[in-house]
């Protein structure tokens, strides 16, 4: 007996006993963010229509405008008549120096029949955001017309998003 009372006294001290554990809890937290209807005017190209003499054909070019809303957002896009003495969204006038004016004209359609103006609902642009930066072009032209003076003629054309 004293032979079977040894073994289970070794036996024992194989045993692992485990401590005690540390005691837990555990919660949960919530993680918000409310996205908000906006738009952002991302870049605008300038319009150069290069150099000419006398401007008896009509002479076009391209810009492009960079907005960016949020998805699902609609929005208009706007041009004012720029900053010409006399001028409108159907006849913008770049100026010299001097004061003298050439006639030019900024279209939403690669035909150059839709005017792009700041009347929404009329003659902006309107689009839908994707979230994403979406890239817009603006078709000018340079009509025939009375060719002015030479020099450099310049203008400045304000660009809005309505949202």
């Amino acid at each position: 007996m004293k032979r079977y009372l040894a073994i289970g006294i070794a036996a024992l001290g194989c045993v692992v006993i485990p401590a005690p554990s540390a005691a837990q809890q555990s919660t949960q937290f919530q993680v918000t963010m409310t996205i908000q209807a906006e738009c952002r005017l991302t870049s605008a190209s300038d319009l150069a229509f290069g150099a000419t003499g006398v401007i008896q054909t009509a002479i076009t070019s391209t810009s492009t405008i960079g907005v960016q809303c949020t998805n699902t957002t609609p929005y208009n896009i706007g041009l004012n008549a720029g900053a010409g003495a006399g001028a409108t969204v159907t006849a913008r006038r770049m100026t010299s120096g001097a004061g003298a004016t050439v006639v030019y004209e900024l279209f939403r359609d690669p035909a150059r029949s839709q005017i792009w103006g700041n009347t929404a609902g009329t003659d902006t642009l309107a689009g839908i955001g994707n979230g994403a930066v979406q890239t817009l072009t603006v078709y000018g032209r340079v009509p025939p017309q009375t060719t002015p003076a030479a020099g450099s003629y310049t203008d400045t054309v304000q660009v809005t998003v309505t949202y």
